[in-house]
């Protein structure tokens, strides 16, 4: 393909020539009655019919330094990293999120990667993809609509209306629907309460759909979900219901993992799409493991930073998923280095190779906190057109001082071939092994979890429960819910809970104002901050650049 730049990520996704999904199974030895195709160029595959494989692919992990509007790639260098891998003759699949229509209509834009580092088709992957997201709301509003039919129904269970945490959800940044009343209206309209709408992606029904192992599981999991809790202060969950059956034929189709394509034709699966600064931030387990049985090398990514996402995923995911990374990336770019050294975006255009200095900082603590695991990381130096070649080098002059592996890609504007030395690098951490072990036991106190995160992976100084946080922990422990792992729901743009920080602050706190158990996820999560599970639209949101052409083509989607 004749690359002319500069070309926008939608203009260059439009142009890829992709092949029909049955030849990129084929590529991968899925057979074809296990593809059930969603058009020419998309398919959901079913597992139950994939041929058994005794041996499992090698995990590679890309994560991040802590995002700025600046922007680092992440998703990017994953794709240009698998397309390299491919190139280099290794059998590659990618594993990665579905994107939600929140940060895509809102000012994050999509999750696709960008430039010549793309899976496609790029705009429906954006926007609808195969379904997945609306069966997950489906499910979770169906839920609350036969809880408050329970009620109605003369409310068998006593379940207490004040005390109902399971929230409806909208595939939607709505602030105006944090918090909202249901039920008026009189008799016949349902029982008045109190109520609330989370993003799709936060919802604990996403939760158990990324992390079950298969259908059986996925329903296990639903019926173990506490809804609330009785006049008496029980625990009432959706078994008590009796509707975890139901709940799960909502998602049968939607759990078969979604195979697509790189624009170089490198298998993909993208399937679940929970947030990192407020859920657990990982691609489904069933999809990362199917492709470890079908490829050689799984490249996938957690959301935001190690402090995040890739935390997460060694102490959630890989523990639920039974694998730990072999290999893992951190993306760290000259813009994004700037900003945390103290430059404001406006400002990032100009040559400051001090600031990147200074903000090298930022990255020093993500390469820790990857090698507290016993991990050592490749740092990739995701190129930007505008990086002046002493920006670069003093990235690559810093890590090459403290005995990093490093490489420089350029996969967005020239793919698979941009990412070659990255490619090189993974492939001989691969060789070896590591030591990888979790920082924590889940035996250990809910207090000793948090504080071992706070510490060893934000570089916090010490944890401030809050009254509220008190009285969800004296409950979760009279329940027998404290051996769960921690969940951080926390700002990704600083270690601290405070957005401002950025860099790498030093003697901070952090605040957990409240804990809330997801028995069906199998996780606690602690609520730091102002985070909200429900965010709200920027001032000029992305939808108001998006259009669409008189032959139906996406206009303005990033």
């Amino acid at each position: 393909m004749t690359k002319t730049l500069p070309l926008n990520d939608l203009e260059i996704a439009s142009k890829a020539i992709m092949k029909p999904i049955g030849e990129i199974a084929k590529k991968i030895n899925i057979p074809e009655d296990a593809v059930e195709p969603y058009g020419k160029y998309k398919a959901k595959i079913d597992i139950a019919k994939l041929p058994e494989k005794t041996t499992n692919g090698k995990v590679v992990l890309v994560t991040a330094i802590s995002p700025t509007p600046a922007g680092e790639g992440k998703s990017t260098v994953t794709v240009g990293l698998a397309d390299a891998l491919s190139r280099l003759g290794e059998k590659t699949m990618i594993a990665l999120r579905e994107p939600s229509l929140g940060p895509v209509m809102g000012i994050k834009g999509g999750a696709t990667g960008g430039g010549y580092a793309q899976v496609v088709p790029m705009e429906e992957i954006n926007l609808h993809f195969n379904g997945d997201i609306h069966a997950i709301t489906t499910a979770n509003n169906a839920l609350s609509a036969l809880i408050d039919n329970h009620i109605h129904q003369g409310n068998a269970l006593q379940i207490d209306p004040r005390r109902i945490t399971w929230k409806r959800v909208l595939d939607m940044n709505d602030r105006a629907l944090r918090n909202v009343v249901v039920g008026l209206g009189g008799p016949t309209q349902g029982v008045p309460r109190e109520d609330g709408f989370d993003i799709t992606v936060a919802s604990e029904i996403m939760a158990v759909f990324c992390l079950a192992s298969s259908l059986q599981d996925l329903k296990d999991r639903i019926s173990r979900i506490v809804i609330g809790y009785t006049y008496d202060k029980k625990a009432v969950t959706v078994q008590d219901l009796g509707v975890e059956g139901a709940l799960t034929l909502l998602l049968k189709d939607a759990f078969k993992p979604n195979l697509v394509q790189t624009i170089e034709g490198t298998p993909a699966f993208i399937h679940g799409g929970p947030f990192a600064n407020i859920a657990h931030g990982c691609n489904s387990i069933v999809a990362t493991n199917t492709a470890r049985k079908l490829a050689d090398i799984v490249v996938t990514e957690a959301g935001f930073g190690s402090d995040l996402g890739a935390e997460k995923f060694m102490h959630i995911k890989g523990r639920q998923g039974g694998f730990a990374p072999d290999a893992v990336v951190i993306v760290a770019t000259v813009r994004a280095l700037k900003m945390h050294g103290g430059v404001p975006k406006a400002e990032l255009i100009n040559e400051n190779v001090q600031a990147v200095k200074d903000g090298i900082a930022n990255l020093a603590k993500h390469v820790e906190t990857i090698q507290s695991f016993g991990v050592q990381p490749v740092v990739a130096v995701n190129r930007f057109v505008k990086d002046s070649p002493e920006e670069l080098e003093a990235i690559i002059l810093w890590c090459e001082a403290n005995g990093l592996r490093v490489a420089l890609t350029n996969v967005w504007e020239h793919g698979g071939e941009g990412g070659i030395a990255l490619a090189e690098q993974v492939l001989d951490i691969l060789k070896g092994s590591n030591n990888f072990a979790p920082l924590y036991d889940v035996e250990q106190s809910i207090e000793e979890k948090v504080e071992t995160i706070v510490q060893k992976v934000y570089g916090g100084s010490h944890v401030i429960f809050s009254d509220q946080a008190m009285k969800s922990l004296r409950n979760i422990k009279e329940n027998g819910w404290d051996i769960l792992p921690i969940c951080m729901a926390k700002t990704q743009y600083s270690f601290s809970d405070n957005p401002k920080l950025l860099g790498r602050p030093e003697q901070f706190s952090i605040t957990i104002r409240e804990i809330i158990p997801k028995l069906g996820a199998g996780f606690l999560v602690c609520l730091t901050g102002d985070i909200m599970t429900m965010p709200g639209l920027p001032k000029a949101p992305s939808a108001l650049q998006m259009d669409i052409d008189q032959d139906g083509k996406a206009i303005g989607l990033m």
